[in-house]
C-alpha cells in the first residue's frame, strides 16, 4: 500500500485544527421542482434507513430522495465537529426523516489519526456509523488532545510502522478502542478493523476520488447535492438556504 498520510504532516495538520476556510455565501446551490414529504416506512421515520454505499460511504434516508446531499468529512477537522454539531440535527429533523432528502457521509482522510479514527467508527457498519459518527465528533477535543501530547520521537516511530500496526498503535493512544467498546464494538473486533489493510485503502481511494471527481474540491466539509458541488459553502448557516431552495422550500 501507498503511504499517502505521514505522522509529521499529521501532527502540524493536529496543531492547527484546520480544515475548510470558511468559504463566503454566496455560491447558489443545486435547484429543483418542489419536493413534497414522502411517506415514512412502517414503524419508523426515514432517517432509521441507513445503507452502505458504493461510493464507500453511508447514506441515510429516503434512497429515492428527490434531493441526495453527500458530505465530505474529516473527524480531525474542527469545521467538520461545528457542522456535526450545529447541522446535522436539524439536516436530519427537518429534512431526512420527512423523506425529503437523504444524507450521505463520505469518509475524507486527512491524516492517519483521521484514518484510524474512521476504521474504528465504520467498523460495525450501517447500524452504528452515525450514532459513532456523532459522539466522535462531541468527544473531538478530547481525544484529540491525547494525540496532540504524542512526543516527536513517538510520531517518528509510529510514522515507520506498516499499515497493519500503525492505526491500531493510534487508536491505543487515542483510546479509541475502549470508546468503542463502550458503545458497542468490541475490542477484538476493532483490533481486527483497525488492521484491515484493505479498508484502509478504500478509506485512501475514496479521498482521491473525491478530487478526480471534483476538481474543485478545497478541503472539509465538503457538499455535494444531486451530484453537484455546493461551493463557498461550510457551515449549517450557508448550507440550508441552498437545501431549502432545493426541496421548493
Amino acid at each position: 500500500m501507498k503511504q499517502t498520510y505521514l505522522l509529521a504532516a499529521a501532527a502540524a495538520i493536529l496543531a492547527s485544527a484546520a480544515c475548510n476556510a470558511e468559504k463566503g455565501t454566496n455560491a447558489s446551490g443545486a435547484a429543483s421542482a418542489e419536493v413534497k414529504p414522502v411517506k415514512p416506512p412502517a414503524n419508523g421515520d426515514w432517517s432509521e434507513i441507513v445503507a452502505a454505499t458504493p461510493e464507500g460511504g453511508f447514506v441515510m434516508g429516503n434512497p429515492n430522495a428527490g434531493v441526495k446531499l453527500v458530505e465530505y468529512g474529516s473527524y480531525t477537522c474542527g469545521h467538520c465537529a461545528s457542522f456535526a454539531e450545529e447541522g446535522v440535527q436539524p439536516l436530519i429533523d427537518k429534512y431526512v426523516k420527512t423523506g425529503q432528502v437523504s444524507y450521505e457521509y463520505r469518509n475524507y482522510v486527512r491524516d492517519p489519526y483521521d484514518l484510524a479514527a474512521a476504521l474504528v467508527v465504520r467498523c460495525n457498519g450501517t447500524k452504528s456509523f452515525f450514532p459513532l459518527t456523532d459522539a466522535l465528533f462531541k468527544g473531538q477535543k478530547d481525544w484529540m488532545g491525547k494525540l496532540q501530547t504524542i512526543p516527536a520521537e513517538q510520531q517518528q516511530a509510529l510514522g515507520g510502522l506498516g499499515p497493519d500496526k500503525q492505526f491500531l498503535e493510534i487508536a491505543k493512544l487515542a483510546g479509541f478502542q475502549q470508546w468503542a467498546a463502550m458503545r458497542g464494538v468490541p475490542s477484538a473486533k476493532s483490533t481486527t478493523c483497525l488492521t484491515n489493510e484493505a479498508e484502509v485503502n478504500r478509506l485512501v481511494e475514496m479521498n482521491s476520488d473525491a478530487t478526480t471527481k471534483f476538481p474543485n474540491f478545497q478541503g472539509t466539509p465538503t457538499f455535494i447535492m444531486n451530484g453537484e458541488l455546493v461551493e463557498q459553502t461550510a457551515n449549517w448557516a450557508t448550507l440550508e438556504p441552498k437545501l431549502k431552495a432545493a426541496v421548493g422550500g
